[in-house]
């Protein structure tokens, strides 16, 4: 897939969710405005740092378990969610640090659930793969596959209900689209007429299996059709054609017309978890897609079109490490939970 592309399948109803056509991103770039250009930079940034800084601490012995990390996947987060107002919900998956970061998490709090500290946002009893901070509008995730995306149907159905003008975005990778919830999520959505877009996350690999392993359609988004809701694939590297897209589908939702699917056609350059040493694909292919950054490529969009000098994105991007850099440093010196609250928010008896 060229860099170029936007992907679009033959799909139903499409063109009911893309009303207004999709910009190529040398066009948009020079119409956006400039603190939000700034600001999808800044966060696609934050959110490399963030991974690799965590992927050093887990080098060190720092981290209890194991992580997923989305190096390679953050235009996906950060597009979809630049196109959301400031009460929106999400609800994300477990290579959900760009997702957090993007909803404007406290990175040091963020930084110290990753370690598994007291003051993180869930005590350090969440960790990497349950971060929640939903005072800015982030419901969480779930380590079970596909296990968030009935929970987005429910959130979706709770905000209907309320008549709520906000809207839901509902993540979720490409190995999730075969668990049976997905599927009975979709239609009930699609039946309720719910303010949900499902934006899939496919990364190309479910663990270690080619998603093409496992199912015989070219695009997932084609399964959009079968519950008579809009699907559409996307460039996962391109930012700003995720955020156009996601745009019309979030204001869709919100004028009571219902749910769509959104596929994100990405890569992650590194393993499953960090278990997984990567035997199922080849180092070209990996180098392949490490050539297609969605960082390196907008930052080129950015210079090429004039709309930042070298200058100002070598700031940005090293201002946004910096800030990793620091939230670390406070973060390791947190306190470890202590046994005497262990028991505390355990609901059983």
């Amino acid at each position: 897939m060229p860099d170029s592309d936007v992907l679009v399948g033959p799909l139903n109803q499409v063109g009911e969710l893309l009303k207004t056509p999709i910009l190529d991103s040398s066009v948009l770039v020079k119409q956006l405005p400039h603190e939000k250009l700034v600001w999808m930079l800044q966060k696609m940034c934050e959110t490399r740092y963030f991974e690799e800084k965590a992927e050093e601490l887990y080098t060190r012995g720092l981290v209890h378990g194991t992580m997923h990390l989305s190096i390679g996947m953050e235009a996906s987060p950060i597009g979809s969610i630049a196109a959301l107002k400031p009460d929106d919900v999400i609800i994300h998956h477990h290579r959900g640090h760009g997702h957090t970061i993007a909803k404007g998490a406290d990175i040091v709090l963020m930084m110290g659930e990753f370690l598994g500290k007291e003051p993180g946002y869930c005590r350090g009893r969440g960790g990497s793969m349950h971060i929640a901070d939903v005072s800015h509008g982030n419901m969480g995730a779930t380590g079970i596959v596909g296990g968030g995306i009935p929970i987005a149907m429910g959130i979706g159905l709770a905000l209907h209900l309320r008549k709520s003008p906000k809207i839901l975005l509902s993540y979720f990778g490409d190995g999730s689209t075969n668990e049976g919830g997905f599927h009975e999520a979709m239609n009930m959505a699609s039946v309720w007429n719910l303010p949900i877009v499902f934006i899939c996350d496919n990364n190309k690999y479910g663990m270690s299996m080619d998603f093409r392993r496992s199912m015989n359609i070219e695009y997932i988004s084609t399964r959009a059709s079968s519950y008579g809701i809009p699907g559409i694939s996307l460039d996962g590297n391109d930012v700003l054609a995720i955020y156009q897209v996601v745009l019309q589908a979030i204001e869709r939702a919100r004028s009571g017309q219902g749910p769509s699917l959104i596929e994100n056609v990405t890569y992650r350059w590194r393993g499953h978890s960090k278990s997984d040493r990567n035997l199922y694909r080849t180092q070209d292919e990996i180098e392949d897609w490490m050539r297609r950054c969605p960082i390196k490529r907008f930052k080129q969009l950015l210079l090429d079109s004039q709309v930042m000098s070298e200058d100002e994105i070598e700031a940005i991007d090293q201002a946004a490490k910096q800030t990793i850099d620091d939230a670390a440093e406070k973060a390791i010196l947190m306190p470890e939970p202590s046994p005497e609250n262990m028991e505390d928010e355990v609901y059983a008896p």
